[in-house]
């Protein structure tokens, strides 16, 4: 036995941990398990063994479950009195943070064996093998257990391991949090405040805690010429996105660029997210655009202004500061490690950067093959030093490319576009140096956006330190065009890629790549790749200045894994999960424009409310239309539509158009009609996404097609019966819609339900448009006289509302060229936003209420259930065999 790592670990003038202490000769075996609150929360069990503690950390607890295994790592012996120790460690002492004992008792190997002695004897022999198998009896922890040594995963990492014996359970034995000492838990002792539990009384003892840090600046990386190999460095992928601190305390959410300005409304998901997470803490991090491969679009996170107009992901790749802890003292690879343990991932647009122990070269290799970015290559012990640009972090690129300042523009003499070239510069010395000019990569909708973002920043001034020759020859431009250069105030930053940089500073081949707001132009300066080779020297010879503050080793280890690891390049990479679709409109803009089908529709007034009650918005409503388009399309493809219009919201004005001649954009699609007074009209009819969501530009809250479409217009695709409630309570109306299921099944007609969204049911019986509107009607009447036979009492089928005497109607005259109802998964001008929503037939029973349906839940639903109407469009009945089979089953 040996204690003089653990002494020399420590300092006992600041540190209240025993020195020393001896075991007892006589009696049994005892166990000890510490919750450890310090760089991360880890458990250490220590078992008593040749006069000292045997100990190992293990992160994520002990397990009761046998297919659970436990990552253990052995750490340096403890001596015995350590098993009483509970309090607080000071932070910057080793192992700083917060110890409670957890669980104790005694413990014996599982083979019978008498005498402590002969005990100890047996175990060391098998601890020397390498796997130890004990019973222990504890208070929380009881029964066979087992710990193996791995490989390949360190000298020092073994596996804790329940034996399936009474004891074993799958359930969270962790979840038990107090001390079996004192009582508390290990929040209760690290509180800082009042007193706590150490050496066996308590201790007025205050635990230093750390502000949230507010507004830091993130530290950034050192570019280099090369990858290179070494296996103290990991590497991660370089993402072509936006740097982006959070920081999250409590429900308050700060989403900031590196220069601190604010990212909560421009990237409001990821913003939304945060602020559902239940912990406090600040993370580093990439917001991105990804494609398809999962590779990310920088061109496409400028130009993101919805959900609509891309995958967004949030790539969290560090851990600064949780619960009140100061982290960015510790190693990369510890902080990576409670990074790992505590990021929520509930939502795939939140994800843990993956880190590889890898080559680097193979690793850039794998990068350049799949058009990433570059890479980024990390000392696995560095620390984290805001607002500083380290050569333990290093870059490498795959492609040229540089942020500059915007110093003006050019505009040729027979040109058209907006501008010809941007002026380009970077600072040197604190002047504005030219830097050329770029030409290629505007679209003209961008160019348009740079000219108003231009406007009010010319200045007859230029910005340049030396006043550049704009029309200067090129050996590839022996004679440019003749351009007027406009300067500017160097406020703006953009990204050129490019080949390479003259003698003079000047960039060849710039290509425009996007604009940089989340850029400072004063901190833009000429970046110039340093060797790898003299970085990574300066690294080792101690020369960078970020210095290292080595903390608990011992867990450190655990995070170390294999070196050499494989570089997959699908592992490097990952789309973004197919969730569905997401909002089209931003909840900040008034005005938008988006482009839908090829067609640009304009959406105003946005934060307009339209349901008061419930205070949903006009863009809410479009919103919803977009996400639900996919499912709704079908009902109103090839249909016409009559357009129910609220301009002000459900308790505004209302009023029916039918006739959108010479009102309708030149791309919608139109049905021609003759009205009563022979006046040709035209019907709107609905195509796809593009009109649905310009019928709810109208203020169309509902959509009402028809039940035939163009190529059919007198042959109705489905036969519609309408229970359209009085008086009635909702539970009759279910009553009625069984009993019309009941027919309906008794000729083996197939059927289809939703609710009205309003106060009734519709029930939908596919006819694949064979027959015709008289015909579907009469089969209707059929079906509704056989119900109103088995319910005489609540139902009625006349047709005048005074008639009705508080009766449901049993309505089968919908079915008549040129009426509509409200769609599947229309929206509703009701209180409660309320959906007209396909059921599954067993859904409709008593307790059934249309508030179980609305604009809130009813795209999760539809990504839960899918389609539920589909048959309705599906084979239609055969009419004849079906009235045979009803006069040979009800007369």
């Amino acid at each position: 036995m040996s204690l003089s790592k653990y002494v020399a670990k420590r300092d006992f003038t600041k540190t209240a941990e025993p020195k020393a202490g001896k075991t007892k000769q006589t009696g049994s075996l005892t166990f000890v398990i510490q919750k450890h609150d310090a760089s991360r929360l880890h458990y250490d069990f220590r078992l008593e063994m040749d006069g000292v503690l045997k100990s190992w950390a293990v992160p994520k607890g002990p397990s009761t479950d046998p297919k659970t295994k436990r990552l253990a790592m052995m750490v340096e012996d403890h001596p015995y009195d350590y098993r009483n120790f509970e309090g607080l460690i000071p932070k910057g002492e080793y192992g700083g943070g917060t110890v409670i004992v957890w669980d104790e008792g005694t413990y014996e190997p599982i083979e019978p064996i008498k005498g402590k002695k002969a005990q100890e004897k047996h175990l060391l022999k098998q601890l020397k093998t390498g796997s130890l198998k004990i019973k222990l009896y504890g208070e929380k922890l009881e029964g066979e257990f087992a710990l193996v040594k791995t490989q390949g995963m360190g000298d020092n990492a073994w596996l804790m391991i329940k034996h399936n014996d009474e004891y074993a359970s799958t359930k969270d034995v962790t979840k038990q949090d107090e001390s079996v000492l004192s009582g508390k838990t290990i929040e209760d002792v690290g509180k800082g405040s009042d007193k706590v539990w150490k050496n066996g009384h308590e201790e007025s003892v205050k635990q230093p805690e750390s502000n949230i840090p507010i507004g830091m600046k993130p530290m950034l990386a050192t570019l280099v010429n090369e990858p290179f190999d070494d296996p103290d460095w990991v590497y991660e992928v370089k993402w072509d996105g936006y740097r982006a601190l959070g920081f999250v305390k409590k429900g308050d959410v700060e989403l900031l660029s590196r220069n601190n300005k604010s990212f909560n409304e421009k990237f409001y998901p990821i913003y939304q997210l945060l602020k559902e997470w239940k912990i406090s803490a600040v993370v580093d991090g990439e917001i991105l655009v990804l494609n398809e491969k999962g590779i990310s679009n920088f061109g496409h996170l400028q130009n993101w202004r919805s959900e609509a107009d891309g995958d967004l992901v949030y790539y969290v790749f560090d851990l600064l500061w949780y619960e009140g802890k100061d982290l960015m003292d510790l190693p990369l690879n510890e902080r990576q490690a409670l990074l790992k343990e505590v990021l929520p991932v509930d939502d795939d647009r939140i994800r843990l950067s993956k880190v590889f122990n890898a080559s680097g070269i193979d690793f850039f290799n794998a990068a350049q093959k799949m058009g990433l970015e570059g890479i980024i290559a990390k000392k696995s012990d560095s620390v984290y030093v805001a607002d500083y640009r380290s050569k333990e972090w290093l870059k490498i690129k795959v492609h040229k490319r540089q942020e500059v300042v915007i110093a003006g523009y050019t505009k040729n003499e027979d040109t058209s576009k907006q501008f010809s070239s941007l002026l380009l510069g970077v600072y040197e010395d604190g002047a504005l140096q030219y830097a050329g000019k770029v030409g290629t990569g505007f679209s003209d909708k961008v160019q348009k956006e740079m000219i108003a973002q231009f406007k009010p920043l010319v200045t007859s001034e230029s910005p340049f330190k030396t006043l550049p020759d704009v029309n200067k020859p090129s050996r590839f431009r022996p004679s440019p065009p003749k351009a007027k250069a406009t300067w500017l105030k160097p406020e703006l930053v953009c990204e050129v890629a490019f080949s390479e940089v003259t003698s003079d500073g000047v960039f060849r081949h710039p290509s425009f790549q996007a604009m940089r707001v989340d850029k400072n132009a004063k901190e833009v300066v000429r970046e110039v790749a340093v060797p790898t080779e003299a970085a990574i020297e300066e690294v080792e010879s101690g020369l960078e200045d970020a210095a290292h503050d080595q903390s608990d080793e011992n867990v450190q280890q655990e995070h170390k894994g294999q070196r050499n690891q494989k570089v997959h390049p699908d592992e490097m990479v990952c789309p973004a999960k197919d969730k569905g679709r997401k909002t089209l409109l931003n909840p900040k803009d008034e005005t938008q424009v988006r482009k839908l089908k090829g067609h640009e529709l304009k959406f105003t007034h946005l934060s307009k409310i339209y349901w008061p009650e419930d205070k949903v918005t006009k863009r809410d409503m479009f919103n919803y239309y977009y996400q639900a388009a996919e499912y709704i399309m079908p009902y109103l493809k090839d249909r016409p539509m009559s357009l129910n219009r609220f301009p002000n919201g459900i308790h505004g004005p209302s009023f029916y158009q039918k006739d959108v001649k010479g009102k309708a954009p030149d791309w919608v699609k139109t049905f021609p009609y003759t009205n009563g007074e022979g006046e040709k009209k035209e019907y709107l009819v609905g195509t796809d996404e593009a009109s649905l969501l310009w019928m709810a530009s109208l203020g169309c809250i509902e959509m009402n097609p028809w039940f035939s479409r163009v190529q059919s217009e007198d042959n109705p695709d489905y036969c519609v019966i309408d229970l359209d409630p009085d008086k009635n309570t909702f539970d009759q109306v279910i009553e009625a819609a069984l009993e019309v299921k009941k027919v309906l099944d008794a000729l083996d007609v197939p059927s289809f339900c939703k609710t009205s969204g309003s106060t009734g049911m519709h029930i939908y019986i596919p006819m694949a448009a064979k027959y015709t509107y008289d015909q579907s009607q009469l089969f209707a009447r059929l079906i509704v006289n056989l119900v109103h036979e088995q319910l005489p009492d609540f139902t009625t089928l006349e047709r005048s509302i005074s008639q009705r005497h508080g009766k449901m109607y049993l309505d089968f005259l919908q079915n008549r060229p040129g009426a509509t109802i409200a769609g599947p998964y229309s929206l509703r001008p009701k209180p409660g936003a309320t959906i007209s929503m396909p059921l599954h037939w067993d859904e409709v029973k008593p307790g059934l209420t249309m508030k179980h349906f609305t604009i809130f839940n009813a795209i999760d639903r539809l990504k839960a259930e899918g389609d539920l109407f589909k048959g309705v469009l599906g084979k239609g009945i055969d009419l004849e065999k079906t009235i045979k089979k009803s006069k040979s089953i009800f007369n």
